[in-house]
């Protein structure tokens, strides 16, 4: 997990194999040093002013356009810069081309590369592991974000933006993609009450702290605005000039769906009721437990009103009984997340300290 170094590499390709993740972790001792003997600098010391944090998922990833583009731009703004490159899984043409980059780039360009694919999140945690810049810029995999828009993004950031997310305005790719992710965007806002245009796009300007807090796992780099708004940092949306889109267009499987489904529930109860769990299985248990009740009352009522069919062999009566059931375990659920909240509510924090004037 050290600068990649090809001359250090044999042609072989056992000896290509990734080193294992323990080693990024090595970074967080002062003293610790790389395979090659070049010292590591520890996560809390950021020394540059930028870390641009590529995953790689695909072998078709077009890492030289992406790190000569956005190099040169920061080039231009003036800031100390370098690439962390985190291929999941990935070898193939990207791997070839980042291996020449690194022996272009020195120290400036270093690599993180996993035996089977984790998922952008883990990528994202373990570049910030080893990442050296204040500033975490998290690209895609290609140009998809005019490299010019930088200035701008970078600029709010110096205006005291802790998080800045774009808006990729007028989007390029399918109009049935385009309609899709207004249609979750439009959701998403009406969930969290934030006016985000955007959230799918992951061209992004992240302050180092905002990262050290906010947990990231699953699928939650997609909501990551929203998780870091929600714990207390400034969110700020920039327009910017969308260049090309990768991936599939028009309908998604089903699972795709049911799993940003999913992500939308997960993000509604993150929201909305992490300290607060009662609430949210209270109104579920409760809704159960009033719609049994009710079932039971009206066929209570036929019964004494002259129905002869025994309660037992109606099959509207066991429904009744199981959503009386349920409602109640649910409502037990959010009893047990309330006790759990409260034994551990001194080490709880949901609100974040901008600063102290004294």
């Amino acid at each position: 997990m050290s600068e990649t170094n090809p001359q250090d590499l044999p042609p072989a390709r056992e000896e290509l194999a990734p080193k294992p993740l323990a080693a990024a972790r090595a970074a967080l001792d002062p003293l610790a040093v790389s395979a090659s003997g070049a010292r590591l600098a520890p996560p809390h010391l950021a020394t540059l002013d930028v870390t641009v944090l590529v995953p790689i998922t695909s072998p078709r990833a077009e890492v030289r356009d992406v790190v000569v583009a956005l190099g040169r731009e920061l080039e231009r703004e003036g800031r100390s810069h370098e690439f962390v490159l985190v291929f999941d899984g990935v070898r193939g043409k990207a791997w070839s081309d980042a291996l020449e980059l690194a022996a272009q780039h020195g120290d400036k360009l270093r690599m993180i590369s996993f035996e089977n694919p984790f998922g952008e999140s883990v990528c994202l945690s373990a570049g910030f592991e080893i990442s050296r810049g204040r500033v975490i810029l998290t690209s895609p995999q290609y140009v998809q974000i005019d490299p010019l828009e930088l200035a701008p993004v970078l600029a709010a950031i110096d205006a005291g933006a802790d998080f800045v997310t774009p808006w990729r305005h007028p989007r390029v790719d399918a109009r049935l993609n385009r309609v899709q992710s207004a249609c979750f965007n439009w959701l998403i806002r009406q969930i969290i009450r934030m006016q985000f245009h955007d959230l799918n796009c992951y061209f992004r300007a992240i302050r180092r702290e905002v990262l050290a807090e906010v947990a990231v796992y699953g699928d939650m780099y997609r909501f990551l605005p929203v998780i870091a708004h929600r714990q207390g940092f400034r969110v700020v949306e920039v327009p910017v000039r969308h260049l090309k889109e990768w991936g599939q267009s028009g309908f998604f499987g089903l699972g795709v769906y049911v799993r940003r489904f999913l992500d939308v529930l997960g993000v509604m109860f993150l929201t909305k009721f992490t300290l607060k769990p009662l609430r949210f299985f209270g109104s579920v248990g409760a809704l159960c437990s009033f719609l049994g009740l009710a079932i039971l009352a009206v066929v209570s009522y036929q019964r004494l009103t002259g129905d002869n069919e025994g309660l037992y062999g109606r099959p509207v009566f066991l429904l009744a009984v199981m959503l009386l059931v349920v409602g109640v375990q649910i409502i037990g659920f959010g009893l047990v997340g309330e006790i759990i909240i409260y034994t551990q509510a001194r080490h709880l924090r949901e609100y974040r300290i901008e600063r102290v004037y004294e």
